[in-house]
């Protein structure tokens, strides 16, 4: 998705300050609210009513002034806010006046306060048998696919269309592309790929290469 969300490689948002919370031993919140949303984010996610990758492109596709205006985890509530409307779970005034207003929406999983350690432990694994064989292999001289998708995608605009190698195979995973949309989870060869840092951005950059986990659909043999 081309929006205001992918800024990597980007310039003129200025330096990255370090703030009280990315020091060790810090509580990663700046506020309880923040911890609230958190919390909420992870228990409405467990209802199944939506998956990750459905939940990173509803935050992605806030409108960029909201998007850039806003801290991680307004982006979050924001997002989560659009999931809850869109699958019926809450409306917009029950949202803005934070009493249910109407009957809960039946057959929906629910996580309860007891398993939510054993819950968070096992976490949602995304590497899945492989159905067919690997198309690339470490070594080999690869090239991204130049695309502009309106949907959710993995693979940033820095290295669209760009040559690379692969240094790793990571196995088959969970492909975000369609998993987003709720077409099924349709697993994909992953790989890393190395990009010199001049491919990228030129021969100013102070940078030497950047490395990317791209899918197998994002990927074209070099050209010879």
């Amino acid at each position: 998705m081309n929006a205001a969300h992918d800024m990597g490689g980007m310039q003129a948002f200025g330096p990255v300050e370090i703030d009280a919370c990315d020091m060790p031993g810090a509580s990663p919140f700046h506020a309880e609210w923040e911890r609230r949303v958190l919390a909420v984010t992870l228990a409405m996610g467990a209802t199944g009513q939506w998956n990750i990758d459905t939940s990173r492109a509803a935050r992605e596709s806030l409108p960029p002034a909201q998007y850039l205006g806003s801290s991680y985890y307004e982006i979050w509530f924001e997002g989560l806010k659009k999931l809850l409307m869109a699958k019926g779970l809450a409306s917009a005034d029950e949202i803005a006046s934070g009493r249910s207003q109407t009957a809960a929406k039946p057959n929906v999983r629910v996580l309860k306060a007891a398993d939510v350690s054993a819950a968070l432990l096992r976490g949602a694994p995304v590497e899945r048998p492989a159905t067919s064989a690997a198309r690339f292999a470490v070594g080999d001289e690869v090239r991204t696919k130049l695309m502009n998708p309106p949907t959710h995608t993995r693979l940033p605009r820095y290295c669209r269309g760009k040559p690379g190698r692969i240094v790793a195979v990571r196995g088959t995973h969970v492909f975000p592309d369609e998993n987003a949309l709720g077409n099924g989870e349709h697993p994909h060869w992953l790989y890393t790929v190395r990009f010199d840092a001049q491919a990228l951005w030129g021969a100013d950059t102070t940078a030497s290469s950047v490395c990317v986990d791209c899918w197998e659909p994002y990927l074209d043999a070099a050209r010879a």
